[in-house]
């Protein structure tokens, strides 16, 4: 039938997809993030083939190519982003900056301890030294995007730790642009209290709550 010669492609990059890796970092299984962009590209490469053509057997035959083109440029940026990790998390050992992987996401999670003193948002010379580390990175791997985001505990106003959150946010984009990552590839804002990682009813839950997270995207250019 003609729904099921079409459905094969796409059944093969969700199997790509599904593919698993043991977490090089922490010992537990993850799922790989070249073979999932590798599926993800492939099921809508597959899809978009499949909806070009005209009969059943051109649609088929463009469903396989859009499959084998969409997986070669997933793959591509998964791979990108994994070096980037990869050289992040050398880089950074010891600064007490948490690297997290979102998909093709690298998210840095900058605690306030390590990166401000109380109720400022001038940078600490720790915080300092890890951004020098995170700028050297981000110089080699320019095909990404990165996000700027800071976020405050629920104690005290609310628009007062809304201008915190954004000061020290623009503190950290600040320094990175200074130490060459292009001001284009920037883009800070502060969220205050709204999005907490933790309970603001304990100390520790409210040290958590108190960071800069530094995503980084992928453009979609880094395949090499």
């Amino acid at each position: 039938m003609r729904i099921s010669r079409l459905l094969t492609p796409l059944a093969v990059a969700v199997l790509v997809a599904g593919c698993a890796t043991s977490d090089p970092y922490g010992g537990q299984t993850q799922r790989s993030s070249t073979a999932t962009g590798s599926g993800i590209g492939a099921a809508v490469g597959a899809a978009a083939g499949a909806l070009s053509g005209s009969g059943s057997t051109s649609r088929r035959d463009r469903a396989l190519i859009g499959a084998a083109v969409g997986a070669a440029a997933g793959a591509g940026i998964g791979a990108y982003m994994d070096r980037q990790e990869q050289q992040l998390r050398n880089n950074l050992q010891g600064s007490r900056i948490e690297i997290d992987r979102r998909g093709d996401d690298i998210v840095l999670n900058m605690p306030s301890s390590v990166t401000f003193g109380f109720d400022s948002s001038e940078l600490t010379a720790d915080a300092r030294s890890a951004l020098n580390e995170v700028a050297n990175v981000l110089a080699q791997y320019t095909d990404t995007r990165v996000n700027i985001a800071g976020h405050t505990d629920s104690v005290g106003d609310p628009n007062y730790n809304q201008r915190l959150s954004e000061r020290r946010a623009q503190s950290v984009g600040s320094y990175l642009s200074q130490n060459g990552v292009s001001s284009t590839r920037l883009n800070t804002m502060g969220y205050g209290a709204n999005q907490p990682v933790a309970s603001n009813d304990t100390e520790q839950g409210r040290a958590q709550n108190r960071r800069v997270e530094i995503t980084l995207t992928p453009t979609g250019n880094g395949q090499g």
